[in-house]
């Protein structure tokens, strides 16, 4: 139930925003990659209702450019997977729906805007420049972070 209401969350925050189309892969992406934080931020796997809007900020964090989310969703799916392990049970429904969003996000590719730091310099001082012409292949996940992390602001 945990991983249900993580995705029911997630689904709330993006249409919310209202960024992306509804039903698109870019928007499954996105909430995926907000599920798995909503999820994974919960220490336990607990249904996250009213702590939600109390977690807003930790999401903001979690989902910036500048934090190892990947690293960050590894460690933590470990974690609970070594938690279950050490209760002697079956990981659990909530948790092999977040490994497999986790799977999909990793494996799914797609064309998006290349805002990589290899673009054109202005000046030694100046950021790069981004070509909004070039596309490259990208996980799914490295689009859905920060469109999430928008979602969340606009929330």
């Amino acid at each position: 139930m945990a991983w249900l209401c993580a995705e029911y969350i997630a689904d709330e925050v993006l249409r919310t925003g209202d960024l992306v189309d509804v039903g698109t892969l870019e928007y499954r992406a996105g909430r995926q990659t907000l599920a798995l934080t909503v999820y994974l931020c919960d220490g336990a796997d607990e249904v996250a209702g009213v702590q939600a809007v109390a977690r807003i900020e930790e999401w903001l964090n979690l989902t910036s450019y500048d934090h190892p989310w990947a690293a960050w969703v590894g460690e933590q799916l470990a974690t609970r997977e070594e938690r279950a392990r050490e209760a002697g049970g079956p990981a659990g429904p909530d948790l092999a729906l977040a490994r497999e969003s986790w799977r999909w996000l990793r494996q799914t590719e797609l064309l998006a805007t290349d805002l990589g730091d290899e673009g054109p310099r202005r000046s030694s001082d100046a950021p790069r420049t981004v070509d909004e012409d070039t596309r490259s292949w990208t996980p799914a996940w490295q689009l859905g972070l920060p469109l999430s992390h928008l979602a969340i602001h606009l929330f």
